[in-house]
């Protein structure tokens, strides 16, 4: 893992957290420990210069100016050297009791331009950092310093928060994935620091389904009625909807799939959580929940490029997360990239039915074409199955263009049925396999829309509004009042589409109160309150009886099946407890460890293995040489 860490230190209590954090580390994986501080002597003398014409007459004198001047430079100099030794001294004393090898270094000049030159020029494998300095006041975020350090050394950094009265590792280890190269690296460090320090570790991953919809209501009140025909926004929403969605939730369970394969193989099982939303929001919300002590993230996400400072979620975090975050520079990209259970197998004639889509198309076909036949359980994807499934997917006029006769698609009131894991919709058929989350068939309940119509009906008058599209959707008025709860402006208008986008997911021609109050309550303050984000299933209206829809199931379930079925009807009780993130959140837990999805109920299965070492080298480029690190005297343990 890690065997040479650098500590800047300053004395805060961020630092002196730090300090105890790299001790701990140290101790854990015999590492050494590089102590340093940097004083700004040159400073000080360049203001006392400055402010010169400000003394005393009688100071004013050339012989006493000059006189002055040397007491100065001796008290600055002597004053900021004793001050870096007491710093230093004390981390020193702290190692030596722990019996680990402590390297002194102080220097003068701007601290974090002396910091990353001698990151660049040294084989640290981690800096550890307080997050502020002795200058925080309430408002600070992050320390100036922190900020311009982790920007300009590429290298494994962990921000260290004071956690008053608090180890600053004393909670579950979160690894926040998103496919990078540099996350997956952040995972191995994760694992492995769990392993070392008895931590818990779990991985989230986070997809937005909502943004594009957001900024479609956005712009279509500014386009003229030609430009609008040419954007052709209902076409655009069909292909997020039918396509891309999915798609997006897809590719972001492969990476939590992947991330368990490589804890899989160092001995740990790993817990994997996918939500829906903003990012960094969703991360932020779910690191409170779990009362994390250390975040980990990639330093850039997967759409960075390779020369950015720092991704704009990873900033985001750095500055908004409430425990410590470690930010990895270092790659690793996994050898087996995991799909699912089943590999798919595609046939020539398969094959050359998609080279007749444009091959600006051909990937997103290619994926609707695996949803589609994993949702009946194909392990084969043929001619005759690539052109049902396109059939059923595409515009009749792109249909015919590449040659494929529409027999038949899905009425509009097709039936509905939503994976009671992950959420995942499916139009039409029941699926043998959800292609989100891998669940099987008996994990998808019917959604009741005469059951919620009624529901609408009994909730006061239903106003019908048209979306940017021209396709309408009815809101019954106790789910309009809630809406009308949250200010005026942008974040009313996103939670609107936000809404509007899970009725249309769902195929809802009414959105009740059932459907609105799980996404609205959390940023009113009630998230406490708030029921979890599932439309009412075939069986009841919602709100009657206790497990509407699911009472022939419910007989023959457990306790943890029971909590499951009411958790996936939205009914209250049992042992699951609405949490402050989003509603819409799908948990990928094996079944077998016995917790409600959505819930946190883990099951104690013993220590893991230890996982395998496997640190990984890193060649740096040759700075210009710093200041000459000035020796500290020693002190020796009491």
């Amino acid at each position: 893992m890690y065997r040479q860490i650098y500590l800047p230190l300053d004395n805060s209590d961020h630092s002196n957290a730090a300090c105890e954090v790299a001790i701990r580390l140290a101790r854990a994986s015999s590492a050494e420990v590089v102590g340093s501080h940097v004083y700004a002597a040159r400073l000080h003398d360049y203001r006392f210069k400055q402010m010169e014409y400000t003394l005393p007459a009688e100071y004013q004198d050339e012989v006493e100016l000059q006189r002055q001047r040397k007491i100065h430079d001796s008290l600055i100099t002597t004053g900021l050297n004793l001050i870096s030794d007491s710093y230093l001294q004390a981390a020193q004393r702290r190692c030596l009791e722990e019996g680990i090898t402590f390297t002194p270094k102080t220097f003068d000049g701007k601290n974090w331009e002396v910091l990353v030159q001698d990151i660049e020029q040294n084989p640290y494998d981690l800096v550890v950092m307080g997050a502020c300095g002795l200058g925080q006041v309430k408002e600070t975020q992050i320390g100036t310093c922190v900020d311009r350090v982790v920007r300009r050394a590429h290298r494994d950094t962990l921000v260290v928060r004071h956690r008053e009265g608090r180890d600053p590792l004393s909670g579950p280890i979160v690894v926040a994935v998103d496919g990078s190269p540099q996350s997956f690296a952040g995972l191995r460090s994760a694992l492995e620091m769990g392993r070392l320090l008895e931590l818990p570790v779990e991985a989230v991953s986070v997809y937005d389904p909502y943004l594009h919809y957001v900024l479609f209501n956005g712009i279509v009140g500014v386009l003229s009625e030609e430009a609008s025909k040419v954007f052709r926004f209902k076409e655009q929403e069909a292909l997020h909807e039918e396509i891309i969605d999915t798609g997006l939730a897809m590719i972001y369970s492969s990476h939590l799939k992947v991330a368990k394969e490589v804890a899989r193989a160092e001995g740990y099982d790993l817990p994997i959580t996918l939500l829906d939303g903003k990012a960094f929001e969703q991360v932020l919300r779910y690191v409170r929940e779990r009362d994390a002590s250390l975040l980990v993230v990639g330093r850039i996400g997967v759409h960075s490029d390779q020369g950015m400072d720092i991704g704009g979620n990873s900033e985001n975090l750095l500055r908004l997360a409430p425990c410590s975050v470690l930010l990895s520079s270092r790659t690793y990209v996994p050898p087996i990239d995991v799909r699912g259970e089943a590999q798919v197998v595609w046939t020539p004639e398969a094959n050359e039915v998609l080279e007749r889509i444009p091959c600006s198309a051909q990937g997103l076909s290619r994926t609707a074409v695996l949803r589609w036949a994993m949702e009946r359980g194909h392990s084969i994807i043929s001619q005759n199955l690539v052109v049902s499934a396109l059939g059923d997917i595409l515009p009749p006029e792109a249909s015919a263009a590449i040659g494929i006769e529409v027999s038949h698609r899905p009425a509009d009131d097709a039936e509905v049925h939503v994976c009671r894991d992950c959420g995942y919709t499916a139009r039409g058929v029941l699926p043998v396999e959800c292609p989100v989350c891998g669940g099987t068939s008996d994990l998808f309940a019917r959604v009741d829309r005469e059951g919620i119509a009624q529901a609408a009906l009994a909730e006061g008058e239903v106003t019908e509004e048209l979306t940017f599209d021209n396709r309408k959707i009815g809101w019954s008025m106790e789910a309009r009042t809630l809406l009308h709860e949250m200010p005026a402006g942008y974040l009313r208008r996103r939670i609107k589409a936000k809404i509007e986008k899970v009725a249309r997911t769902r195929r809802l021609a009414v959105v009740t109160l059932e459907v609105a109050e799980p996404l609205i309550a959390p940023e009113l303050g009630r998230a406490a309150n708030a029921q979890p984000h599932r439309t009412p299933l075939e069986g009841a209206a919602p709100g009657s009886g206790d497990l509407p829809g699911f009472e022939e199931a419910a007989g023959e379930a457990g306790p943890v099946d029971q909590a499951l079925l009411r958790y996936a009807a939205g009914g209250p009780g049992g042992r699951y407890v609405p949490r402050e993130a989003s509603p819409t959140v799908a948990r990928l837990r094996p079944r077998e460890e016995g917790t409600t999805p959505g819930a946190s109920c883990p099951v104690d299965h013993g220590p893991a293995p230890a996982p395998a070492v496997c640190p990984v080298p890193h060649g740096e480029p040759q700075a210009e040489p710093l200041p000459k690190a000035r020796p500290v005297t020693a002190v020796p343990a009491d």
